[in-house]
């Protein structure tokens, strides 16, 4: 890390023709985020003409949000000594069709939580929040993000 900053870089490859129009052109493209050089097959949501047995934009993005509300909930857990034993999150994201500009206006995060007997649950709600205060895709969407967690012992 420098005090600049961080970088991420993503390649995107689609090749084609839309010269048949809309209904015609195929979707799929793939994508690499190096220095992963693990590839991302993609398309456009099936609503969309796309293939839905492929992963698309949409899905990426409420991914994301997941995945750093998991991330960024372990670190401050670990920090506070917590013992998170399992996390577990089925999230949703929500598109509307009838605003203007389309887009994703809602995710909801529902995080299973599992933490080590005689861990105090209300610490456990206070870290969760810190995480949500602390997500970096959280603070950079203008979409609304809740999280409803489910917090037991093992």
């Amino acid at each position: 890390m420098t005090n600049s900053g961080h970088t991420y870089t993503t390649e995107l490859t689609w090749r084609g023709s839309t010269g048949a129009g809309y209904a015609a052109y195929d979707r799929f493209h793939s994508a690499t985020t190096p220095p992963a050089v693990t590839e991302v097959r993609m398309s456009s949501d099936a609503a969309f003409r796309g293939d839905p047995d492929l992963v698309n934009p949409e899905q990426l993005l409420v991914l994301a949000a997941s995945s750093c509300q998991l991330l960024s909930f372990l670190a401050v857990a670990a920090r506070g000594k917590v013992d998170v034993l399992s996390y577990e999150d089925s999230a949703v994201g929500v598109m509307p069709m009838d605003v203007s500009p389309i887009r994703i206006t809602t995710i909801a995060l529902t995080p299973r939580i599992v933490v080590a007997a005689g861990t105090d649950l209300a610490s456990v709600e206070q870290m969760l929040r810190d995480a949500h205060d602390q997500c970096y895709i959280a603070n950079s969407l203008t979409t609304e993000i809740t999280v409803a967690a489910t917090i037991t012992h093992g």
